[in-house]
């Protein structure tokens, strides 16, 4: 395990690359199956992260809240299922309910996703505003596993309610993870 940044290789206000990804059980959905009508949260996990496990249950707590306003969020999980098996489907299913995620959980097998979004660890944080542009890539809050502090989302809340309001959103801090598990071969050219 080894701490990471994000890459942010997009910019503010590109617009979210689309996908078509299956759940745990088989269903798939689209970037506009995901998308709600004042925003989307795109956030890279897995099951085994420790940074993952530390934010799970505020992050299903927060995804209530920020549906109630109209923002749907979406997790995508792109590890290398082969080495990582524990963030095969069936994990991913007891996972979700674990932690009430009331929200898509995809399997990016090809790792295709992660790569169109430059998402470099889990967990990463995306948000979209309601026209589907960048508004803010960073970390949920700046608490860490162990760190005697529980998880807020302090930092990605301020920048939902700043979208939400219409004011500029305040550059997030690099999301700090695991590193996502690469197939032999499939390194993004930046990973290296």
């Amino acid at each position: 395990m080894a701490e990471t940044l994000s890459t942010f290789e997009l910019k503010f206000a590109d617009k979210a690359p689309a996908f078509a990804l299956p759940d745990a059980w088989g269903k798939v959905f689209s970037l506009s199956d995901c998308a709600g009508e004042n925003g989307t949260l795109v956030v890279f996990v897995c099951n085994h992260c420790p940074y993952v496990i530390h934010l799970a249950d505020p992050l299903g707590k927060m995804a209530k809240d920020l549906a109630e306003k109209g923002v749907k969020t979406v997790a995508i999980n792109s590890n290398d299922l082969e080495k990582y098996p524990q963030d095969g489907p069936e994990p991913m299913k007891e996972f979700s309910r674990q932690y009430g995620w009331d929200f898509p959980y995809l399997v990016d097998e090809s790792q295709e996703v992660a790569k169109a979004y430059g998402a470099a660890c889990t967990p990463d944080f995306f948000l979209f505003d309601e026209t589907g542009g960048l508004a803010y890539a960073g970390q949920f809050d700046n608490t860490r596993p162990k760190s005697g502090e529980p998880a807020t989302g302090a930092e990605l809340r301020k920048a939902v309610d700043a979208m939400l309001a219409g004011d500029s959103v305040e550059a997030g801090v690099p999301s700090s993870g695991c590193n996502i598990k690469w197939k032999p071969g499939n390194e993004p050219k930046w990973f290296a």
